[in-house]
């Protein structure tokens, strides 16, 4: 079945099908990219939508952009603390409870979110940008011409897990680590990185093991501008107990690899879907540095999801919200809302409100690496018009291969062809 069948058929369902029985969390809608039209009607018909049966149990959908914000905008009353059930839908996945800067709510979350944000602070930024851009071109230097290759690995995950090394000043040989931890950590059991949960966690223990030597190398030496020195110096992050510090380990693992990583991926993708936008920035490079970079950010949306938990009842759009109850608000449809985006679907690199995009999340738990990732995926695009500055010379060659993850909007695989 091809593309546009596949889209017509799911529209299809989205529309005929009793509306208490749509699951947004279904993971093979993000898997087949069928998704869109279920979101599309809850927008219009149901925005706080209630599913009593998933594979993650009973929660409430908040799809709207104005609503998502003010779940956002309201931490005391939709909680992300990890001991109420933290920020994603899958309260099975136990590296998900642990305790991480992400899944607590002010005070402690500010406190250990400032140890590590002069990591991305933009004098720092400045510093690395030469490496980012060394590393970029050694990269697109080594790929075939004339052949069919997969650009996850040999771009996407490159790249990022070469960053990820260096922010954590990681054994670089060793890095691949890093991004098998990031997908053990968010992968949905069965899907092929693990088996079970219990796989998951014998898997995060060696990333603990691993971690906690580095911890106590650098806890006995001077501080350095790196992830782990940063946090074993500071007052407020030196005493974390092991869980918390795995935790806090995980997040910045994860939140450094998949936003970039599929970011990457996706840009590409878009252009192909989209050639009159390909050719726009062939002929306007300059749009890389205004509104290029976060219009694939809002294409793509890397992260579908981040999830809260209501602290008390309260009423969004005459429905009733219990307090403890599961409260998901999926920015893959947010990103996706006529009334905020003009024809949300496509992709338009001079889109003039495109950071207004939620991908990143807003208020307190705004993603605190969000520069970082777009002058990564800024610098790989100016290097690769440096290179093949003609519309079309990347073409994607067949379907790309999506996660299975009601989470990670992301690709094992995209089939491309360097025509030079």
């Amino acid at each position: 079945m091809d593309t546009q069948t596949q889209l017509r058929a799911a529209a299809d369902r989205a529309y005929s099908m009793p509306l208490e029985q749509i699951d947004p969390s279904d993971p093979t809608l993000q898997q087949d990219d069928t998704h869109a039209p279920y979101f599309a009607r809850l927008r219009e018909e149901d925005p706080i939508h209630h599913t009593a049966d998933s594979l993650f149990g009973p929660f409430w959908s908040v799809t709207r952009y104005d609503d998502i914000m003010h779940v956002e905008m309201n931490p005391q009353l939709f909680s992300s603390d990890s001991r109420r059930g933290g920020i994603i839908i899958m309260d099975s996945n136990a590296a998900a409870s642990l305790p991480m800067f992400i899944a607590m709510d002010p005070p402690k979350h500010d406190e250990q979110r400032k140890v590590v944000s002069p990591v991305v602070a933009p004098e720092n930024l400045a510093r690395m940008s030469g490496l980012i851009r060394q590393r970029t071109a050694d990269t697109l230097d080594s790929l075939p011409i004339n052949q069919t290759f997969d650009w996850v690995p040999s771009v996407s995950i490159n790249l990022t897990t070469k960053m990820l090394a260096t922010l954590f000043d990681f054994p670089f040989e060793e890095r691949q680590l890093l991004t098998y931890w990031s997908d053990v950590t968010t992968a949905l059991p069965g899907t092929g990185v693990i088996d079970s949960e219990e796989h998951r966690m014998a898997e995060l223990g060696k990333c603990s093991e691993y971690f906690l030597r580095l911890w106590n190398e650098r806890v006995n030496a001077e501080p350095k501008p790196d992830l782990i020195s940063m946090l074993a110096h500071s007052e407020k992050t030196r005493n974390m107990p092991p869980d918390e510090y795995l935790g806090n380990v995980l997040l910045l693992i994860v939140g450094g690899n998949d936003t970039t990583r599929n970011t990457m991926s996706g840009s590409v993708l878009a252009l192909n879907r989209f050639p009159d936008e390909y050719r726009k920035l062939c002929a306007n490079p300059q749009l890389l540095e205004s509104t290029a970079v976060p219009e694939f950010v809002r294409w793509q949306t890397p992260l579908a999801h981040m999830r809260r938990t209501a602290t008390q009842d309260t009423e969004l759009h005459g429905k009733r919200i219990r307090a403890g109850e599961k409260v998901v608000m999926w920015y893959v449809s947010s990103n996706r809302e006529p009334g905020k985006f003009n024809d949300p679907g496509s992709l338009q690199l001079d889109r003039e409100n495109a950071r207004q995009h939620q991908s990143f999340g807003f208020g307190i738990h705004r993603c605190v690496g969000n520069r970082l990732a777009e002058l990564q995926v800024r610098i790989l695009w100016e290097e690769i018009l440096k290179r093949w500055p003609e519309p079309g010379q990347i073409e994607v060659i067949g379907e790309p291969q999506r996660l299975c993850n009601p989470f990670v909007r992301g690709y094992s695989s995209l089939p491309v062809r360097i025509n030079a």
